[in-house]
């Protein structure tokens, strides 16, 4: 007879190791930020994959960094946290990076923790298969880890490989969400991560840790479409005219785009209202990280 699994599975590594990028691909669905901006996530968020034998609630947390500000402060907060109480760890490392200071530093981290740890070797599709293994070979030696897997979160590569290592170490239990749900995040929260998404994605190297985006509203029309208005957050004057862009092109853009994204996660026509505001020095003022949902206090 078949038991079913269920448990909670953290995600950890470097900023822009592909964290995000692979717990979308496992869920099927766009939940986390995903940038090429290191340091993109900010708060743990729970992904919720539900299949016929196991239910695996992965944490998403921010990459491991030095902070350098309450928000930074609060980040890895968050990263070290979720060691613990989890199931099973994902350390998930860059294939096509050497291993350097970030990498020991979350090895050191690891130290403390007392669950099984897999090493997922990410972006594989990039290289040759015999550059790979020397990679794997020099991760093996640093840490006794219950499995190495090498997979492509982009091209979903080796995933389900992947998820079979983390069922292994999930204890039988019920499920803890409904099947039909995907993260514990509100949709006003998913909402504001996806505008910042395509800030982020928009805006020149100065910009993305300075923005911030608030939802003030969001209401479902007559007709069935839904009025979203959306302030994006910025420390300082020149950054606004950055992200407004000339003649409003750049948030008329980012705007589209992340419509189209609010679009598929509601399932109805969005009507995106996106305004800028500077608002001085957010990062380090404990009532903004709060009124963002960013608080130490979490």
């Amino acid at each position: 007879m078949n038991h079913y699994k269920s448990g909670f599975a953290a995600v950890i590594g470097r900023p822009n190791a592909g964290k995000s990028t692979l717990i979308n691909a496992l869920i099927g669905q766009k939940i986390a930020i995903m940038s090429d901006k290191p340091q993109t996530t900010r708060s743990r968020i729970l992904c919720i994959l539900t299949q016929e034998d196991a239910q695996v609630i992965f944490l998403d947390t921010p990459g491991v960094h030095k902070p350098k500000h309450k928000l930074g402060s609060h980040m890895a907060k968050a990263t070290e946290g979720a060691l613990h109480g989890v199931d099973v760890v994902v350390f998930v490392v860059d294939a096509t990076e050497k291993m350097g200071a970030g990498e020991q530093y979350i090895l050191k981290q690891l130290e403390k923790v007392r669950v099984p740890v897999l090493l997922a070797v990410n972006k594989i599709d990039l290289l040759r298969r015999e550059e790979t293994l020397p990679i794997i070979a020099s991760y093996a030696k640093t840490y006794d880890f219950a499995g190495i897997v090498p997979i492509s979160a982009r091209a979903e590569e080796n995933l389900a490989g992947l998820l079979d290592e983390i069922k292994k170490h999930l204890p039988e239990g019920p499920r803890y969400y409904p099947e039909d749900m995907v993260t514990d995040q509100p949709e006003r929260l998913i909402i504001a991560e996806l505008v910042r998404e395509k800030a982020l994605e928009l805006t020149r190297d100065e910009i993305p840790h300075a923005v911030a985006v608030d939802i003030e509203e969001i209401t479902t029309r007559a007709k069935g479409d839904v009025y979203v208005r959306a302030v994006i957050y910025v420390e300082r004057e020149s950054q606004k005219g950055i992200v407004i862009g000339a003649r409003g092109a750049l948030l008329r853009t980012i705007g589209a785009r992340a419509r189209a994204d609010i679009e598929t996660l509601l399932g109805a026509k969005v009507y995106l209202d996106l305004w800028v505001k500077t608002r001085r020095d957010w990062r380090n003022r404990e009532s903004a990280l709060r009124e963002f949902g960013l608080s130490g206090d979490d």
